[in-house]
């Protein structure tokens, strides 16, 4: 199956701040490009990097938004984050409580000028 066929996502992005994190949630979440973030701090990542083992203290955006807003979520997590190769993955939602998965429907591509806050959850 492709990511298409599914109606929402959820996006993993690490950042190296919790600033950062805010910084990139903020303008997701003001664009309505995306309905809700999770922000976990005190992620510890090992990765390959320019042919050597790595390692760093990260946080992880947990992104839910339609899979119709993928491309420019990526676009504008690019423009803002630290990162030459930022990750940006998405994973299908195959299901969920139906009166979440109405809301963020609901939520996403609202006109960002409204009056109604978005939902900005951290952890950590």
């Amino acid at each position: 199956m492709k990511i298409e066929e599914f109606t929402y996502i959820a996006i993993f992005i690490t950042v190296s701040s919790s600033e950062e994190a805010h910084k990139i949630a903020e303008a997701l979440l003001n664009q309505r490009k995306v309905a809700c973030v999770n922000i976990v701090s005190g992620v510890s990542s090992l990765f390959w990097w320019h042919d050597k083992l790595d390692s760093a203290q990260e946080s992880l955006l947990i992104v839910k938004t339609k899979t119709s807003q993928l491309s420019e979520v990526v676009r504008l997590v690019k423009e803002i984050h630290s990162y030459d190769v930022p990750e940006i993955i998405a994973l299908p939602i195959v299901a969920g409580n139906q009166d979440y998965l109405a809301w963020l429907d609901k939520e996403v591509e609202k006109d960002p000028n409204c009056e109604h806050g978005s939902h900005l959850v951290t952890e950590g």
